[in-house]
Formats: C-alpha cells, structure tokens, sequence
C-alpha cells in the first residue's frame, strides 16, 4: 500500500467520514495513519488517490514521498538547529519529488503549501514554506534544470495554494506542487496527484437547465451523501424528495441507476430535464434514470418492495428563517415535520433491499440561547428494523492514537452553513 495525502474541504468530519464510505464500498484495503482537521494520512491500494471528482469534500490528494519525525521539523525552524535543516534537505534530495520535476522539458514552475496540525509549528508555516521551496530549487538547478518557485503575498494568512491556483498553473500534470504535513509526532511529504476541480461542481450547480435556488442543496454535499450511502456502479439508487434533481445529478455520475420521485409535477419534470442534460454534457448514454411523481407515504407502491440499493435524501427542513430561533419555535418547526419523516423512514425500510443503506438529512437547529434542536430520527428508524451505522468505526483506527475517541461515538455528521438559521444532520441507516 501507498500513503496517500487528503487535504479535505471545511467539514474535515464530513470529508473523513465520506472517504472511509467510499473505500469500504469499494472493499479497498486501508488504514487511517493520521488524522486531523487540516489532513489526513491514509495507507491505500496504489490504485486510488486520482479519482478525487468522485469525491464532494477532499480538495487535494497528494502521494507521500518522504516521511521523517515531526521533532526534527520543530528542531528545524522552533530551535533553528542547522543540523536538523540539514536532515530535512536531504529527505527531500533522496525522495523522488526533484527526479520527477526535472523531467519536464519546460522551465519548472512549482509550489510548496504547508497544511500544519501542530499548534506551536503553524505560525511559521511561511519560513517552511520558503525553506522547502529554496531547497528543491537549488535540488533542480543542481541537476541543471532552471525552475521558479511561487511565493505568496505577505497578507496572505495561510501558506498554502488554493486548489484553484493549482489547476491553473498545471501543477499536478508536472508532479510541481510539495504538500508539507506537519502532524503531532510525523511529518509526510507528498506531490499532489489530484486537485478538485470547483468549476465542475459549478457547472452543474448553476448551468443545469433547471434550478430551484431557494432549497437547493449544493452538489458538493450532494456527492457526499452519495457516496455515504455505499452508491457504487450499477446499484439502484434512489431520492425520494429530488426536487430538481441535484442528488440524482451525481448518484447518475456515479454509474448508478437513478430514481427521483417528488410530489411536485413541476419537480419532476424539470429534474428529468436536469439529468437528460448532464448525460448529454458528461457524454453518458449507457446510464438509466427515471423520475415519477408521487407522495413519499406511497413510496413502496411507486418503487416496489426491496428495489433499491441505496437511498440519500433531503426533506423538508422547515422555513427559511431570517433570525435564530427561540426555542419553543425551533421545537415547532421540529413538530411540524416530525409526522413526514417518521413515515418515509417506515417507507424506505419497505423499499431498501436487505443491507441496503439510507442517508437522511434532518433539520438542526441551533436556538438563540445555543440549545440544539433536532429530529428524534434514530428511535423510529430502529423501530423501523434498521441498524444506525455510525460514521466511524473502530477498527477504522487502529493506527490514529488515542484522539480517534473523539470521532468513534459520533452517531450523525452536522453540516452548518453561517448563513442558514437551519442546518443539517446527517444520518445513516442500514437494513
């Protein structure tokens, strides 16, 4: 196995819970090395770590090429050891990250970015940044290649480049840009092999034929929840509550064989024309999908009893508020909607093959004196026969040390959004 790099998006929960899915879905041998908000270190087939556009929360994934203890970065740049320095420049030397830049025929353009979970190390992030990117160009002029190193602006707070940037400069096609991980006792140096691509998303955000802005869940989210549904490749997948199809969009971009069913006749057709238009746009033919109209109380009727492999939703989660609510109104909205989902979650035990699993998002709500409301959903999905599978396992952490505690009795993922008064919830089922 390789170690592979993940620098994940604004949830680190979400994206490490959405990586583990996607793994064991796929049966791919693993083992989570590291943790932390800032990445993630994971030992995997060499196979995986390109494929980052099946991914909605990872922004980078880089190959690890050299690895040596955090103390002698501390050394380094705490204590300014020289005798440490020297030790970092020649794990950089013998990698084979200069090897591969001095390939290009090209004069090297490349870029450093640290991503830091050590609290005393981070505000010298910009010395590292620069002392690395010094070292592996006098490396490449050394081997009589002319190179230029990117620097950042003084202003800038983090030293790192935006995925963005990467894209831009065609820095993972010429193997240019050094992630420098900095974790509590290791430190891991890899070439970033994949970059997410935001205008991707975008296009199917904003220049699908139909949109419904209002209650509209970002596609980034939407991949996520795919994906912790164990939606791979030929499974039935199904959206109860699709609106205008932005999860059906990427379940079908996952090779799955979609069903959207609303209630809304508007609804359904424009999220038939949604999905007509992303397999024409991502050249997909050979994928099926079909979108009904229809109340989620009589959803077995629509589907059928045990059709479906997976199942990612999101209902209604109550009104756009413009103000944080009291909590005697948070516990309203919950009320209102409790009867709703409380009979999709008996429907969709009806409609889920055996094993087959259900990702249902509920309202969170955070009152104006901080206490959280939520939907009491796990009691009636259990009533229901299903089994709660929680985002992180055990034995998914064998090699994290003692803080994989923190993440282990975690039985849901919260996703908030600063400019929503209601966020969500994320739970998964399993018959």
């Amino acid at each position: 196995m390789t170690t592979k790099l993940f620098i994940s998006g604004k949830n680190w929960k979400l994206s490490l819970g959405e990586i583990i899915s996607y793994l064991e879905a796929r049966n791919a041998k693993f083992d989570l090395e590291y943790f932390s908000k800032e990445f993630f270190a994971i030992n995997t087939d060499p196979g995986f770590g390109s494929n980052i556009e099946d991914l909605g929360g990872t922004i980078k994934i880089g190959e690890a090429k050299a690895k040596f203890p955090t103390e002698i970065v501390k050394e380094s740049f705490h204590d300014k050891n020289k005798q440490a320095q020297a030790q970092i420049t020649q794990s950089l030397a013998t990698s084979s990250i200069v090897d591969e830049m001095a390939k290009s025929e090209e004069k090297m353009l490349f870029g450093v970015s640290v991503y830091c979970s050590e609290k005393t190390l981070r505000q010298l992030s910009s010395v590292i940044q620069r002392f690395v990117g010094s070292t592996i160009k006098n490396e490449l002029t050394d081997c009589g290649k002319k190179s230029k190193f990117m620097g950042f602006s003084k202003d800038r707070r983090l030293a790192q480049l935006s995925h963005v940037e990467v894209l831009k400069k065609n820095l993972v096609e010429n193997k240019s840009e050094v992630l420098f991980c900095i974790g509590k006792d290791d430190t891991w140096v890899a070439v970033t092999i994949a970059v997410h691509n935001p205008f991707e998303f975008q296009k199917r955000d904003i220049y699908k034929p139909n949109q419904r802005k209002i209650f509209a869940m970002p596609p980034r989210l939407a991949r996520i929840i795919v994906n912790l549904s164990a939606c791979t490749p030929g499974k039935v997948f199904l959206d109860p509550f699709c609106g205008v199809g932005t999860v059906l969009q990427e379940a079908l971009l996952a090779r799955a064989s979609v069903i959207g069913v609303d209630v809304n006749a508007w609804c359904v057709k424009a999220a038939s024309e949604n999905l007509q238009w992303l397999k024409n746009e991502y050249s997909m033919q050979d994928v099926e999908f079909r979108v009904v109209q229809g109340d989620v109380g009589r959803l077995a009727e629509k589907v059928g009893q045990d059709m479906v492999d997976c199942i990612a939703t999101e209902p209604d989660l109550g009104p756009a508020l413009r103000q944080i609510p009291t909590v005697p109104y948070a516990q309203k909205i919950i009320e209102k909607l409790r009867p709703l989902y409380f009979g999709f979650v008996e429907q969709a035990y009806r409609v889920l093959k055996q094993n087959g699993r259900l990702v249902l998002v509920t309202p969170y709500i955070v009152s104006r004196s901080g206490q959280q409301i939520t939907m009491p959903i796990d009691e009636r999905a259990e009533s229901c026969g299903f089994r709660l599978v929680q985002p992180f396992e055990k034995q998914n952490f064998s090699k994290a040390g003692s803080r994989a505690e923190e993440l282990v009795g975690l039985r849901s993922l919260i996703e908030a959004d600063e400019r929503h008064k209601i966020s969500r919830e994320i739970h998964i089922y399993q018959k």
